[in-house]
This record gives C-alpha cells, sequence and structure tokens, in this order.
C-alpha cells in the first residue's frame, strides 16, 4: 500500500497496521474498557447533518481562525500526543514540520520523545505544551519555567487524567516502557522486522521533558503506571488557579466536559478549554466533545475560547463543530497512523487531505469563511 493510495483516515489506519508490530499499533488504537466512547467519538457527528446553501458566489475560501490569540491558517490542529518516535523514528519532529508548512498549531507532550525547545527549532507555527500535574509539584513548575524559556505560546494542563483508564488492549501485549512484552506482544514485534530495524538504527528512545524525573533503564515504566503512581489526584482548582497566574499567558484545560467545570475555568483566568474525553482512553461511557459543544458554547463561549477534540476523521466533521460554535478542532489519531504509516510524508499528506475537504466542503456550504458558519447550517436527527 503506497501513501498516495491513502485518501481518508481509514486508508492510513490500514497502512499504519500494515507497518507498525501490533503492541503499538494497538496503543494508538485502542481506548478504554469496552471502547464504547471511542466509537461514540466519531459516530456523534453522524446525528447532526449540514443544510447547505446555494448561489452564494463562493470564490475565495478563507479558513483561517485565531484561537488562544494564535492565527491559524485552517481550523485544525495536532494535538499533543505521547510517545511519538515509537511509530515513526522521526516523531514529533515530523509533526512539528508539517503543521509549520500548513500554517496550524502543534503540540508536545510532557512524554513526548522529541524536546520542547527542539520542536520550537523546527516550525515557527504557534506551538502548545501539554503537560500533566504531578505529586512532584517542584516538577510542576520546573516545566512551566522551560516552556516559557522555550518559547511555547500556550501551555495546556490535561485535567482528565489523574489516573489512568483500564486499557485493556495495553494489557495483553504487556505494552510498557521500555517493552516489557507478553509472549503473544514479542511474536508479534518479530513479525515486523522493518520496524524493528527502524527503531534500532536511530537514537535511543527518550522522554526529553522527563528525563531528569523518570529512569528509563531502570525498570518498566508503563503507561498506566506513570499516571497512576506519578500524577497527583488530589489536583484542584486552587492548584490550576495557580498556575494560571504562575503562567501569566494563554493557559488552556483540557478534559473539561460539564457546563459547571467550563464556568469555572473561565473564572479562574484560562483563556481556553479543549472539551476532551482523551480518545475514549480515560472514562469508558463518558459523553463525547461534540455532544457537550452547544450548552458549552452556550455558557461561555463569550469569555473563553472553547476547542473540541475527539473521533475527527472528515472536513464535514470540523464544519459540524465550528458551526456549534468551536474556535478550532483538535486531530490526534487523524495524524498519528500517518505519521506510523510515512513519516513527515504522511502528516503532510493527511493535513492536506483535510484541508482540501475543508475548502471543498465550505464551497458546498455556500460558505467563504468560518465566520459563516453557524447553527442555521445544522439539524439534528
Amino acid at each position: 500500500m503506497r501513501l498516495s493510495h491513502c485518501h481518508s483516515f481509514h486508508d492510513f489506519r490500514r497502512m499504519a497496521k500494515r507497518r507498525l508490530p501490533g503492541p503499538i499499533f494497538d496503543y494508538i488504537d485502542g481506548a478504554a474498557d469496552d471502547e464504547v466512547t471511542y466509537r461514540r467519538n466519531t459516530s456523534s457527528f453522524e446525528r447532526c447533518t449540514l443544510v447547505p446553501n446555494v448561489l452564494r458566489g463562493v470564490g475565495e475560501v478563507d479558513m483561517s481562525v485565531t484561537v488562544m490569540g494564535q492565527k491559524l491558517a485552517m481550523p485544525v490542529y495536532c494535538s499533543p500526543t505521547a510517545l511519538q518516535r515509537l511509530f515513526h523514528h522521526q516523531g514529533e519532529r515530523a509533526v512539528a514540520a508539517a503543521s509549520g508548512k500548513f500554517g496550524t498549531m502543534f503540540g508536545v507532550s510532557s512524554l513526548g520523545t522529541v524536546s520542547l525547545e527542539e520542536a520550537r527549532r523546527i516550525s515557527g507555527s504557534p506551538q502548545v505544551y501539554q503537560f500533566y500535574f504531578h505529586k512532584d509539584r517542584g516538577l510542576n513548575r520546573e516545566m512551566m519555567a522551560r516552556a516559557k524559556r522555550a518559547g511555547i505560546e500556550v501551555m495546556m494542563l490535561t485535567v482528565d487524567s489523574i489516573t489512568g483508564g483500564n486499557r485493556e488492549r495495553d494489557k495483553r501485549t504487556g505494552f510498557s516502557i521500555p517493552f516489557r512484552l507478553t509472549l503473544g506482544g514479542m511474536v508479534q514485534f518479530a513479525m515486523k522486522p522493518a520496524w524493528a530495524l527502524n527503531y534500532l538504527t536511530h537514537e535511543s528512545f527518550k522522554l526529553p521533558q522527563l528525563d531528569n524525573h523518570v529512569d528509563m533503564g531502570g525498570g518498566s515504566l508503563s503507561i498506566s503506571r506513570y499516571f497512576t503512581e506519578m500524577l497527583d489526584p488530589s489536583l484542584s482548582w486552587d492548584d490550576v488557579a495557580a498556575m494560571v497566574q504562575e503562567w501569566g499567558g494563554q493557559f488552556c484545560l483540557k478534559g473539561v466536559m460539564s457546563v459547571e467545570d467550563a464556568k469555572r475555568a473561565a473564572e479562574i483566568g484560562c483563556t481556553g478549554i479543549v472539551l476532551s474525553n482523551h480518545g475514549g482512553r480515560q472514562l469508558d461511557g463518558s459523553a463525547t466533545g461534540f455532544d457537550q459543544l452547544a450548552e458549552i458554547v452556550d455558557a461561555v463561549g463569550d469569555r473563553i475560547d472553547v476547542i473540541m477534540d475527539g473521533g475527527v476523521q472528515r472536513g464535514t466533521h470540523v464544519l459540524k463543530a465550528l458551526s456549534l460554535g468551536a474556535k478550532a478542532v483538535g486531530l490526534g489519531r487523524y495524524y498519528l497512523f500517518p505519521l506510523a504509516a510515512a513519516g513527515q510524508a504522511g502528516v503532510e499528506r493527511a493535513l492536506g487531505l483535510m484541508r482540501t475537504e475543508i475548502e471543498r466542503d465550505m464551497r458546498l456550504m455556500g460558505c467563504a469563511s468560518v465566520a459563516q458558519l453557524n447553527r442555521d447550517n445544522l439539524r439534528f436527527l
């Protein structure tokens, strides 16, 4: 399967599945418990239909947006995700470069495999730093100070992960960092020698944001254990308010899902929230970001930028979210599978396809700019 044969999310997913060892593919593809929320994230868009207007004289299409003070050339961005150099040796370098080429925002995770500073040097596009609240308060302060020195525009605190979700696919394969695989997991790695050769012939795997705090050579650190043992479940609104003040700039909470929490985020000075259920990887059975979007925009949309992620696979999904009032839409697996399949070239193709879809669909909707999208364009089944 060639990259040029990939025309949709599903094509990239199939190509990534052919390339990746099973445990790594399942880490990207999997979710919590019965993966109900994972499936709902995409199916929720199907309960909403678009109502186009015709004969509107749509010549040029302006799909640019401004979110948390950052001007983006397109209304989607690459959400920060962990462990990207496991999927392809270029990892976050590929995502930073592709995002810069398309003029959109990208994020680097606390569990990223390329440093904040290196990613910043690669791309001039706005950069988000996504971090978790650790039990070590000194580590939290150090991470924020480092991000400020690196020139990060937006600080993004993930608040739905004070403990790890029940990701049963990872349990079955023994997926952890460093690898501590079950026999079945080892067999799946042996079936993909090209991936192993690629992994072993490039620089050693690291977590640069946590190098001084996590011993990668002294034993297995499973993703579940990282969340359970290093993160602080006592994280409170007072803690976040203190961080907002200390950061003194664009500060976003990722994982807000209720009107009450959205209002509280606005009250303590956050400039953005991401409606997200962590791609269905935390609380299975939870609502989707798209389901919650309208009521949260109605409650706080005039005070804080409301973003959403989860299950976005098509340009029409983006237009539906924007029509409900989202300022931008985050992509996760949508760019991770192309990254795994073909590195930077894969991410660029995926973003290019998304840009083409959004532009074409805006023309078909009779909208020359994002500002013309509104709820009159929608009907719910």
